[in-house]
């Protein structure tokens, strides 16, 4: 089937270390994988309506290929569709990078007020206001290049972020060290970007959505697909949905960073400008999201990547932690996006 991956089978299993109470730093009882499902205030996920809903949104949403898991961060429980399948993230990456960002901040290596400038190679490719704006200004805090970052998916103050705290290898050292598992991060912004549509390396004229959608343009057709076709099957910069479950389930736990950093850090995400059309709009009106998407640009039809991940919370405390991504999809934006929303509404009416 070449690019076209067969839509795979959905699995539901309990969590395979501790269970979680919602809310960030609450730890309940440990678990392993398959065994009884201990005490829980929450009601069991609803896994037929998984089944059943999940796999008719994937239906429509081919030949893009979609991954998607729910988890009930008290009990730990938790529903998965491809699982243990690699997607790639885009700026879903920010997430960890902001997290290990403020781990640094915690091991007072790093200060929130300390000034990085911007000079001219430290620039990355759309989206990134701030590169737009530069040289106009170049002087950022890492609190503002944070909230850029994670809230505002700003591409270059993400590299320069990542750059601060030792580059790609430093973050996937410090995912290694929490046991973080199945979550890549190999490479800049400035790195990526390019690579997706088989660009030389980037350079600073080319800062600017029309910039370097003109040096794209130099690239032959068949030369931007056969790049995307690779960057779709790149194990890089990927992760999977079982994995991002775990990742937000330690977030959620308060097993990565300090309590007032996870708090900080929830709080960015709740901010979010962006994104409302997406999970979030199957969710109840009055649950608290927090969140982080991922988008890749859209060539000649097909879009690498399109994705949501979040921690929800219910009006009555309940929290879950939700991933979708798509990848290789053909539908417009607001067919994506109402996917999404349907997934959201899915599971809303899953947890009871």
């Amino acid at each position: 089937m070449g690019w076209l991956q067969s839509l795979g089978q959905a699995s539901a299993s309990l969590g395979r270390r501790e269970l979680l109470i919602a809310g960030a730093g609450a730890v309940l009882a440990g678990c392993q994988k398959g065994g009884p499902l201990t005490a829980s205030r929450t009601p069991r996920l609803d896994m037929k309506r998984l089944n059943t809903e999940v796999a008719a949104i994937a239906a429509r949403a081919a030949p893009g290929v979609l991954g998607f898991g729910l988890m009930n961060l008290e009990s730990g429980e938790f529903w998965v569709r491809l699982g243990d399948r690699t997607f790639p993230m885009q700026s879903v990456f920010k997430l960890p990078l902001g997290t290990a960002v403020l781990s640094e901040v915690d091991a007072g290596r790093l200060s929130l007020g300390e000034t990085l400038t911007i000079k001219p190679e430290d620039l990355s490719p759309a989206w990134s206001p701030i590169a737009d704006a530069w040289p106009g200004r170049a002087a950022y805090t890492v609190q503002e290049l944070l909230e850029a970052a994670v809230s505002n998916s700003d591409n270059t103050a993400a590299d320069l972020l990542m750059k601060r705290i030792g580059g790609p290898g430093a973050i996937s050292s410090w995912l290694q060290g929490k046991n973080v598992t199945e979550i890549r991060v190999d490479r800049y912004e400035r790195e990526i970007q390019p690579d997706v549509y088989g660009m030389a390396s980037f350079r600073p004229a080319w800062k600017g959505e029309a910039a370097f959608d003109a040096a794209k343009a130099t690239v032959s057709p068949a030369k931007r697909r056969a790049a995307m076709l690779a960057y779709m099957a790149d194990p890089r910069d990927s992760a999977t949905p079982e994995g991002m479950l775990g990742f937000l389930r330690k977030l959620d736990e308060g097993s990565l960073i300090s309590p007032a950093s996870t708090a900080r850090l929830l709080t960015i995400m709740i901010g979010t400008p962006r994104g409302a059309d997406r999970l979030k709009a199957g969710l109840p009106k009055d649950a608290r999201f927090a969140h982080k998407m991922g988008t890749s640009g859209t060539d000649q039809g097909l879009t690498a990547a399109f994705n949501d991940v979040s921690i929800f919370t219910l009006a009555d405390r309940r929290s879950y932690a939700i991933c979708a991504f798509l990848t290789g999809s053909t539908a417009s934006d607001t067919e994506r996006a109402a996917l999404f929303a349907q997934l959201g509404h899915t599971a809303a009416r899953s947890v009871g």
